[in-house]
């Protein structure tokens, strides 16, 4: 299954082209040690990260990814367990009374060619698990992700006088597929390791300019289902269709139904989509196959938005087959895929209103920007929808270099997006912000009292 991507579409104002022409390097607005320790770290971190870019494993697969993680927590005296949900790797640090902080960074590369021409582009290839041979790249950001991790851990480890708590930082597999969240719980993250009452990770994103702190208050991300459609017919020679019930004609009716479900049965301003991302029938110009199937990712927010478009998908898919004159034992089979649904991300009030100050009196109100939810799915919601009473907040670095951005004139549109094999963050000020924000977030979420 190809991924959801992950990706948000801002529109350029006036204020934040202005901000944005001035971000040539992220400096912090409050005369503080945290942004000169990380500026100072940087040139390792840098070198960690050109190394996670250029040895990417798909999903599944991040054996190497996760042992490298735990060598560099343990040496800050985390207490670390590999093998948690596959490759998942949990580093524990208690210092004191106090809050119980998740920090989560995802590992896995994606099934892409790199493009970038980049020096450390990754030349890594690697078999699917349909057996397919395929390029890796990490063309989502997941080895700036990991890279940031440890930038933060580092930091939090080096100011432990400033805070009291537990903090957890878990690196998690599989979140390109969508089950590696849900491995790492069923796995007892919350039973053999500290429970939070906070979780907090963050994402990259090719919509703003490096050194961009990007948050949305409540949706973050969307429901992201996979649904799949066996429409059966009755085959036959193409110079003779009396004699069959064309299912290609039966699944276009389908196709074009179907998008009546967003502009004709949910209010206008009700955010779902419902695409048909693949429709495959047939061998040959004359003859009339037996069936032929279709594939949809359907994206909501709310429960009630998702159980309508789920179960108008299955009413049209039945309703147009009765229409065509199928027979019961002919009607289509449509099939949920709930190993990878995505549940939507959910940035919790409080949270998100704390952090906003903080990070608004860390860097100044230019750069700490509200951003639209996306229609992208992220699996990062999982930990915080186990139990309600988890306050959760997943946040947005911008990474599109400077001069990338000032020559597209802001526009996104005109910028490789997350996924693409062009996809390449300006490393230093987007790792820069992301630790810094990260830092900011985990300080005064665990700030002694």
């Amino acid at each position: 299954m190809s991924p959801p991507s992950f990706s948000f579409r801002v529109l350029p104002s006036p204020r934040l082209l202005l901000a944005a022409a001035a971000l040539l390097l992220p400096a912090p607005v409050l005369a503080d040690p945290l942004a000169e320790q990380i500026k100072a770290d940087l040139p390792g971190l840098l070198a960690l990260y050109r190394d996670l870019h250029a040895h990417p494993e798909l999903s599944l697969q991040e054996k190497a990814t996760s042992a490298r993680l735990a060598t560099e927590v343990k040496k800050l005296g985390f207490t670390v367990t590999p093998g948690v949900g596959g490759h998942g790797v949990v580093a524990v640090l208690e210092n004191g009374p106090g809050p119980v902080l998740l920090v989560r960074t995802d590992l896995d590369g994606l099934p892409v060619e790199e493009a970038t021409g980049l020096p450390y582009a990754s030349q890594v290839k690697a078999v699917t698990r349909e057996g397919a041979q395929t390029r890796v790249m990490h063309a989502c950001g997941h080895d700036l992700h990991m890279t940031a991790w440890v930038g933060t851990a580092r930091r939090l480890a080096a100011l432990k006088a400033r805070w009291s708590g537990t903090l957890v930082m878990i690196g998690q597999p599989a979140e390109e597929v969508g089950v590696g969240a849900r491995a790492m719980l069923a796995d007892g993250l919350y039973t053999r390791f500290p429970k939070p009452q906070f979780t907090l990770a963050l994402h990259d994103v090719a919509d703003l300019p490096a050194g961009t702190v990007g948050y949305s208050r409540g949706h973050m991300s969307a429901n992201v289902d996979s649904v799949d459609i066996l429409v059966k017919g009755v085959g036959g020679h193409g110079a003779s269709p009396h004699t069959t019930r064309d299912p290609i004609v039966l699944a276009s009716r389908i196709v074009g139904t179907l998008q009546t479900l967003v502009s004709r049965e949910l209010a206008p301003q009700e955010t779902a989509v419902v695409t048909v991302g693949s429709f495959l029938a047939g061998s040959k110009h004359n003859i009339i196959p037996s069936e032929a199937r279709l594939q949809l990712t359907v994206r909501s927010y709310s429960a009630e938005t998702r159980r309508h478009l789920l179960e108008g998908i299955a009413r049209i898919a039945r309703g147009e087959a009765i229409a065509a004159g199928l027979p019961e034992d002919h009607m289509p089979v449509v099939t949920t895929k709930e190993e990878e649904f995505y549940p939507s991300v959910f940035n919790t009030g409080p949270l998100t209103d704390r952090l906003v100050d903080a990070w608004t009196r860390r860097f100044g109100a230019e750069r700490v920007v509200e951003v639209p939810p996306t229609t992208g799915g992220e699996d990062f919601s999982r930990y915080s929808l186990s139990d309600k009473s988890i306050q959760s907040m997943l946040f947005v670095v911008g990474g599109v270099p400077q001069a990338r951005w000032d020559a597209a004139g802001g526009d996104p549109t005109k910028l490789p997006s997350l996924h693409s094999p062009r996809w390449a963050p300006d490393a230093e000020p987007t790792l820069q912000t992301a630790i810094e924000a990260m830092s900011t977030a985990a300080l005064d979420i665990l700030t002694k009292k």
